[in-house]
């Protein structure tokens, strides 16, 4: 049995003796068994029929796991600070309870017949203590309880550390082994034609992203059928975004410099997987303006959907891509599982560095792509 399947057996067992509502453990217990699979899938990909689809999931698969121990970590950490505050304010009162039943339990059993006020004082002291002893250990029951929870949960972070660390040289293998076979492939996507002299002229004359998109608009191509385009239109509201981040601007909201943009800003970690999250034609892939390189995709003929800020691209201009094909890798350096356990236990969880604008285009207006993406 290899570590990852250790680790998940220790939390399901140890989950029974701690608290109900523990829901770290259940959470990195889940996210051992992804990224186990993602390990899996990894090692499975070299004999799949269609590799990069395969790897594509892969990398995708270890980007969720991860995502999912980081937030498993980052709760165990904000539980045990939790408790540590909780037994620390009542640390005191619990120890000299326990302290007084302790000398209550170790008086011989004739002194404790002796009372000054006589045998009614007697009587009295001991229906007192019938009821005050029960009290003092069910305390000193939830008190052992805590601390075995805290146990557990220091497990958990220190198990994460060597999981980390190993799926991260994991997601970096899939992703290498990725853009290797994207590079290698032999049936290439399907093309169309496009007017290469039109883009450069375009590309030439371009102030802004909003006027190259809409100029790109306007220029003739053979791009996807009617039928491999039909159905955009009814996805509205159920699109998985591009990238797994969260929501750093909104649509038309402004930046700190009072900048507003017609689409919606990802925060994202760094080489985060891109991927399409429609069949499109790729109108556009390159480096435009200060925005890096962009992404143009075509899903419909009435739409455009513009992915600005990525690094290394994965597809080219006149390509056509499936739902969920690989389009390009974030930016940023790798991180180490220690970058990604300390901010986590300060409960902030590793930065997301990466940006990526997203903007929808229908018949040439900006319309706000929280409507077709589902929000998670």
């Amino acid at each position: 049995m290899n570590k990852a399947a250790l680790l998940c057996a220790f939390l399901i067992a140890a989950s029974g003796a701690a608290r109900a509502d523990i829901d770290p453990i259940e959470t990195a217990t889940r996210a051992a068994e992804m990224l186990e699979n993602a390990a899996i899938a990894l090692s499975e990909a070299d004999g799949a029929r269609d590799r990069v689809e395969a790897l594509t999931e892969t990398v995708r698969a270890y980007e969720q796991g991860l995502l999912a121990l980081r937030e498993g970590t980052r709760r165990a950490a904000l539980r045990e600070r939790t408790i540590m505050l909780v037994f620390e304010a009542e640390r005191d009162r619990l120890a000299r309870l326990l302290g007084v039943l302790q000398t209550i339990e170790g008086a011989p059993a004739p002194l404790l017949m002796l009372h000054p006020a006589g045998p009614i004082g007697t009587a009295r002291s001991g229906m007192i203590l019938a009821d005050v002893t029960p009290a003092v250990a069910a305390e000193a029951l939830a008190l052992r309880e805590q601390l075995q929870e805290v146990a557990i949960l220091r497990a958990v972070q220190e198990s994460a550390v060597n999981q980390l660390s190993d799926a991260l040289d994991g997601v970096q293998t899939a992703r290498s082994i990725l853009s290797q076979a994207i590079a290698d492939r032999r049936v290439l996507p399907e093309r169309y034609s496009e007017d290469q002299a039109a883009m450069t002229a375009l590309l030439a004359s371009a102030t802004s992203l909003d006027g190259f998109a809409a100029n790109l608009r306007e220029t003739d191509h053979a791009g996807l059928t009617d039928a491999t385009a039909a159905g955009f239109t009814d996805a509205r509201g159920s699109l998985p975004f591009p990238a797994l981040g969260v929501t750093l601007r909104g649509f038309n909201e402004a930046d700190a410099a009072g900048v507003a943009r017609p689409g919606l800003v990802l925060a994202t970690r760094p080489r985060a997987l891109v991927t399409a999250p429609w069949a499109a034609s790729v109108r556009y892939a390159g480096p435009l303006l200060d925005y890096g390189n962009v992404i143009i995709l075509e899903p419909d003929g009435d739409y455009l959907l513009v992915l600005a800020g990525v690094s290394d691209l994965f597809v080219t201009q006149g390509e056509i891509v499936t739902i969920g094909a690989p389009l390009a890798l974030m930016g940023g350096a790798r991180v180490e599982s220690e970058e990604l356990i300390v901010p986590a236990a300060q409960g902030g969880g590793i930065p997301r560095t990466e940006s990526l604008y997203i903007e929808l285009r229908e018949a040439g207006e900006p319309v706000d792509p929280t409507d077709w993406f589902t929000i998670d």
